[in-house]
């Protein structure tokens, strides 16, 4: 298949933006990579429903000196979420299941859950949870699972004693994991708290059994293929991995090094099929992706969720309408900030007062672990996505810093 680049579609100044500011994006990054903090970058910022500007600099690879292309393949991790997100949205839609049902209902290994106590990781005591997961849980992140990689919690060290850090497991399928998810205690009871974990990992395998594929091929049939996002997937074809950007992590010192192991995930079909991390793919898909969410769940005469389900997911279902800040009990960087709630498998803006930036309130975002990231802000038809490939997320405030710079640029 012909690589798909990005080039915008129209010119700024007839969507109601400024050239010049827009191009101080380019000198802000530029001046990141030029400092040794950042291999390489691509960012496009999109406004009623057209990419309007484009810019890439530094490098996809800096040992072989690669340059960031437009058609450069990019390790989404996290942003694999809100994908997987509107996907169990269309089986909502549908009737299949309501955002309160109980989820043993589908997956019976969840009828029991049980909540950590204390004690060692190897033989934790735990007690009952007070009330089981649902649905809604899932996609809000407040089930009270964990992530193995946050190494925060001994929930976290159980995950990790059991297999799942960094990386993909390749002796289980999804079906495996999710059952052993189940084995494992949650860090609190659910819906009483937020913390960043493998729930919409769970999310996928209940895709799974609603609709009786498999998490590749619905996300393919049902949100890929429709938004014409045909370069995004779970592994690199080999007949592309010159376009993968190689994946780095960020080293004390400031700069940043290969990150060795990590860096062939990405270029190998998982057995685990992760809807919470598992994706790669290219600017132009997920640009169409978030001007899709944008857009109230349409593209090009294409509809790939209801308009209501859309507002849904961008509805904060913190309860008494927290923010991540109060609510959360993880420091996950992208998502606990003042000022955003957190909506069906993405953050939203409650209050741009408290998240101090002059994005609109309702908007929608989410990044992934690589520090990409990208936000979709209806009110103004806006969208701004953002690729690198620097592990962890945390290293630098990335969206913080493309949102200072976006919003000047509107003028109309």
């Amino acid at each position: 298949m012909t690589a798909q680049g990005i080039a915008p579609q129209v010119d700024p100044v007839d969507v109601g933006l400024d050239a010049d500011r827009l191009a101080a994006i380019s000198a802000h990054f530029d001046g990141h990579v030029a400092a040794g903090r950042l291999p390489g970058w691509l960012c496009v910022v999109g406004r009623g429903g057209a990419a309007a500007w484009v810019g890439h600099g530094g490098h996809r690879d800096v040992a072989r000196a690669a340059p960031v292309t437009p058609s450069s393949i990019w390790r989404i991790y996290s942003m694999t979420k809100p994908i997987t997100a509107v996907a169990a949205l269309q089986l909502f839609e549908q009737g299949r299941f309501d955002l309160d049902d109980e989820l043993a209902r589908y997956l019976p290994e969840f009828a029991a859950p049980r909540v950590y106590v204390d004690g060692p990781p190897e033989d934790p005591t735990t007690r009952p949870a007070t009330g089981p997961i649902r649905i809604w849980h899932l996609l809000t992140h407040t089930a009270g699972f964990a992530y193995g990689s946050q190494r925060r919690t001994v929930v976290d060290k159980i995950y990790r004693l059991h297999g799942y850090d960094w990386g993909a497991q390749h002796d289980k399928d999804l079906a495996a994991a999710s059952r052993e998810f189940a084995t494992m205690p949650l860090v609190f009871d659910p819906g009483s708290a937020f913390n960043y974990s493998i729930a919409t990992d769970v999310l996928g395998r209940l895709i799974e059994v609603l609709s009786g594929t498999t998490l590749d091929d619905y996300l393919a049939a049902n949100v890929l293929a429709p938004l014409g996002m045909h370069e995004t997937g779970f592994s690199c074809p080999p007949s592309d991995l010159d376009r993968l950007a190689e994946l780095y992590l960020a080293t004390r010192e400031g700069g940043f090094t290969a990150a060795g192991w990590l860096a062939e995930e990405a270029k190998v079909p998982p057995t685990l099929l992760s809807g919470g991390a598992g994706l790669v793919g290219t600017a132009h898909d997920y640009h169409r992706f978030a001007t899709m969410l944008a857009s109230g769940g349409a593209l090009d005469g294409v509809r790939v969720a209801a308009r209501s389900s859309i507002e849904l997911m961008g509805t904060n279902f913190l309860p008494g309408g927290s923010d991540l800040a109060s609510f959360a009990v993880d420091d996950y960087a992208d998502v606990t900030s003042e000022g955003l709630g957190i909506g069906l498998g993405v953050a939203t803006v409650i209050d741009r007062a408290r998240l101090r930036l002059p994005v609109s309130e309702g908007s929608i975002m989410w990044g992934g672990a690589a520090s990409t990231t990208f936000w979709a802000d209806a009110k103004e038809a806006l969208t701004c996505t953002f690729f690198t490939q620097l592990l962890p997320s945390k290293t630098y405030a990335l969206r913080r810093e493309l949102q200072r710079l976006v919003y000047p640029a509107i003028v109309a």
